[in-house]
């Protein structure tokens, strides 16, 4: 991530959070307000002090600090409830089920103020110069060191659950953004996701990230190189295809240059790289990229939005 100097807090709020933050209205306008004021209070509280604002993130403000003890740490104060983002209550219960295991450390947290804070890792996979190739190598060996079956009580969102919310969240989102795609588009990810719902063997579900790419992939300046750990975990029970959906729309510069000859040997790939079943690779590559489509048009980012769409459409015409 790069970094800036604390002058003014407010313009320090990188621009993809603030545009997300101002869409939700007076909510989002009094976060950034007391913003400054919510960082005096975990200072205090935490015996902390904060140094370098961070930018590559989308749905917080995030600084790197010291504690008390001269340890280096990174605060995270996350902006109101987006439907679409991260639910902090079940990032923090993840976090606190690995418990610094494939997902960074969680070192405390305050609910009230949304904030928490955590061990401080290295650079993003996604600055260190390893081709696609290199990276797709490496995101899938993380994560499937990461997928475990989760045997204790917890309150992590289900694979029903998350299906469900697909499939309220997908046309629900279309039909507010004035429809940018063709129905058929919508229709074939809730074909996608009833076919999730119907191939799925829920026993074997695991926990996963549901958002690791290369932006949130860091590495592990502790260990022999390369070694990374996660970030930002959704907090999901589900099967391991979820997570390599997400790597299905990824590197979107790439898809666009053949959408549905890359994405077939994309698909390819992650299945022999993690012995998952390339139908769920698939069809779950599709359903995120319809849905982050959408939901990049509804938080600014259009270009990137209605070009995940057309690899959404190219996949889908060859399915005619």
């Amino acid at each position: 991530m790069g970094e800036k100097t604390m002058d003014n807090q407010r313009e320090l709020v990188p621009e993809f959070v603030q545009q997300k933050a101002r869409s939700l209205g007076d909510e989002g306008e009094k976060w950034l307000h007391d913003l400054k004021d919510t960082l005096q209070d975990l200072q205090q509280k935490w015996d902390i002090q904060i140094e370098k604002t961070l930018e590559g993130g989308s749905e917080a403000f995030v600084t790197t600090v010291v504690t008390q003890d001269g340890d280096n740490a990174i605060l995270k104060v996350m902006m109101p409830q987006m439907e679409g983002n991260s639910v902090i209550e079940q990032e923090v219960e993840a976090l606190r089920i690995v418990n610094g295991d494939g997902y960074v450390r969680l070192l405390n947290e305050d609910m009230r103020q949304r904030a928490i804070l955590l061990e401080r890792l290295g650079p993003p996979l996604s600055q260190l110069e390893y081709s696609t190739q290199e990276e797709i190598e490496i995101l899938c060996s993380t994560l499937r060191h990461s997928w475990k079956p989760i045997k204790q009580p917890h309150h992590l969102q289900s694979m029903h659950g998350l299906i469900e919310w697909f499939k309220n969240f997908i046309p629900k989102l279309w039909n507010d953004l004035g429809k940018p795609c063709s129905k058929t588009v919508i229709d074939h990810s809730i074909t996608f996701l009833e076919s999730r719902l119907t191939n799925t063997d829920f026993s074997k579900a695991v926990l996963v990230h549901g958002d690791a790419h290369s932006g949130n992939a860091l590495q592990d300046t502790t260990e022999p190189q390369p070694s990374f750990k996660l970030i930002d975990p959704d907090g999901l029970i589900a099967e391991p295809s979820y997570d390599l959906g997400i790597l299905m729309r990824e590197w979107l510069d790439d898809l666009m240059e053949a959408p549905l000859e890359i994405g077939k040997k994309r698909c390819s790939m992650l299945g022999k790289l993690t012995g998952v079943d390339t139908k769920g690779i698939w069809e779950w590559g599709y359903i995120q990229s319809v849905s982050t489509g959408l939901f990049l048009i509804k938080s600014g980012r259009e270009a990137f939005g209605y070009n995940m769409l057309k690899v959404a459409k190219a996949w889908r015409e060859s399915n005619s």
